[in-house]
């Protein structure tokens, strides 16, 4: 256990895009839908105008709270982000370590912000009248592993998960207020975002072992195997071939290294992977394709415009020809110069 005990403990992200905020206004209190960090559901809370004072209030809520039993506590380190959407380094963040209990479900800060700051639209928190809102939590990637049971493989073949450095980082949580989706059983195994239900449905059919694997492993550590499964596969289902750029293609990166160290069989998986991987390339070449065509086009039209004007200035050279032997007929040519005389 002592190679366990010195993984670093880290914040995963939640982001939460408002959009028509100024349609939410009259609402005395907004929230986020549920989300999954560290083994527990949360949202957030955002009272727009204010907790009985002149600033915004956030907090984060234990989202099961209604059915804690007696005597329930969780402990939680979380930051609460405010982006500024203009200039990223005025992003307002306050951060707070608390005891969650069956009386506190809720923590956060009541005086997050002045509300003429959040709503002056030339301070860049409301931009095309959308706010973003971040959550971080921190979770122990230890405690992924000491979820695993007796099955698990010796501590040498371990792999610990990659840690998320920072809240812009690709394996964020990032989801709109329209995409988020609550949690379901799967299969019996345990509670899964129901976007992915129906991705893991299918491929569960196809490659058994994704079911299989799991199986041996703790509640919480297969829930966490499926879901890191279900975000790539939600991934690949959803982004087209022109989404995937340099901050496309990074995320995945991300996210299959994740799903890397829950040790399923991705034989299957990984070609579709290495595939979008390499769409950037493609992205980057497709795009010099497309500009050299039009390039060529515009030089084939201004051809085309080219010879019909040589065409046209043809046609009047021949007009002008046939109009110079027609008044040339009977003409005589005489020195412009010389004496008109008088006859002697």
């Amino acid at each position: 256990m002592e190679n366990l005990e010195k993984i670093v403990e880290t914040f995963v992200t939640f982001r939460w895009t408002i959009k028509d905020l100024s349609t939410k206004l009259n609402t005395e209190e907004l929230c986020s839908q549920n989300f999954f960090i560290g083994g527990h559901p949360w949202r957030i809370i955002m009272l727009p105008k204010g907790d009985d004072v002149d600033y915004l209030s956030l907090f984060l809520e234990v989202a099961d709270d209604a059915n804690l039993p007696d005597g329930w506590t969780r402990f939680s380190k979380f930051k609460l982000i405010l982006i500024n959407q203009l200039d990223p380094k005025k992003t307002k963040a306050f951060e707070i370590k608390v005891t969650y209990n069956v009386e506190e479900s809720d923590w956060g800060f009541p005086k997050f912000m002045p509300l003429a700051d959040f709503y002056d639209d030339s301070k860049g928190f409301i931009v095309n009248d959308t706010c973003i809102i971040e959550a971080k939590i921190l979770v122990s990637i230890s405690e992924l592993e000491k979820t695993v049971d007796q099955a698990a493989p010796p501590v040498s073949e371990q792999v610990p998960a990659k840690p998320i450095e920072h809240a812009d980082d690709p394996l964020s949580m990032d989801m709109s207020e329209d995409s988020i989706d609550e949690l379901v059983d799967f299969k019996g195994l345990g509670k899964i975002v129901k976007a992915f239900v129906p991705l893991l449905d299918e491929v569960s059919v196809k490659h058994p072992s994704v079911i299989a694997c799991p199986k041996k492993r703790s509640r919480r550590f297969t829930e966490w195997a499926l879901t890191a499964l279900g975000r790539v596969l939600h991934f690949l289902r959803t982004k087209r071939v022109r989404d995937m750029n340099e901050v496309a293609c990074n995320r995945l990166q991300i996210l299959w290294e994740e799903l890397e160290t829950f040790r399923f069989d991705l034989t299957w998986l990984e070609p579709h992977v290495k595939s979008a991987l390499g769409m950037k390339s493609y992205m980057e070449r497709s795009a010099k394709v497309k500009s050299a065509k039009e390039n060529v086009a515009s030089l084939e039209m201004e051809m085309k415009k080219l010879k019909a004007m040589v065409a046209s200035v043809e046609a009047d050279l021949e007009m002008a020809r046939r109009e110079l032997v027609k008044v040339e007929e009977g003409f005589e040519e005489r020195d412009l110069d010389g004496e008109l005389g008088y006859g002697l």
